[in-house]
């Protein structure tokens, strides 16, 4: 069974140890004052949904750093582009874009009850739900994936515990990362929890 416990959202980390966990202003806020002690240490911040790094500027006062934040939202770094907005409905959060098929199927698409496009979006519906799972587990094992590029790519047994990783066994994997950094290992052991590991 997948776990679901929830990690925090944001994660700092210098060199190897974790310095801060929880929302992205608290994250920045500690951060900040751990660069103050230590001007040379190597700092990265994590996106703990996707192991996506987050850019925060550090220049000024810690009053200065968390201020630059954004209240609501923060943009999130992310491997796709925005999608452009076309025509449609957006105040119903409708977008229109274009969708490609054979004749035979708009003439089933355009035969159903609703029409073509209440059908698509019911079809998704149903698509999303019957591959939740699956979804869940290909996202974390590419959040893992990420991490351990950046954080642990230079340690002993790094290609080997990506090998385990994507064969889902779990004894195994978490055999190969426990001889490394404690910070490390524990951040990578959270992520797994979001992994329907094999029971074999």
């Amino acid at each position: 069974m997948m776990k679901q416990q929830s990690l925090p959202p944001y994660t700092a980390f210098a060199n190897d140890q974790e310095i801060a966990s929880g929302d992205l202003r608290e994250v920045a806020r500690q951060t900040k004052l751990a660069i103050d002690r230590n001007t040379d240490a190597a700092i990265l911040i994590f996106d703990n949904a996707t192991s996506q790094q987050v850019e925060i500027d550090f220049r000024g006062t810690v009053k200065q750093v968390v201020g630059r934040i954004p209240e609501v939202q923060i943009e999130k770094s992310t491997d796709a582009a925005p999608a452009t907005r076309g025509p449609g409905r957006p105040k119903l959060g409708v977008v229109s874009r274009e969708v490609s098929l054979l004749p035979r199927h708009w003439d089933w698409l355009n035969s159903q009850r609703g029409g073509a496009s209440v059908t698509l979006r019911r079809l998704v519906e149903e698509a999303k739900r019957a591959s939740a799972a699956t979804d869940q587990t290909r996202q974390a094992l590419e959040s893992i994936d990420r991490f351990m590029r950046v954080m642990a790519g230079n340690l002993p047994g790094y290609e080997e515990a990506a090998r385990w990783l994507y064969r889902k066994d779990r004894s195994t994997f978490e055999s190969i990362i426990a001889a490394w950094p404690t910070d490390i290992r524990k951040h990578l052991q959270q992520l797994a929890d979001h992994i329907s590991w094999n029971t074999e």
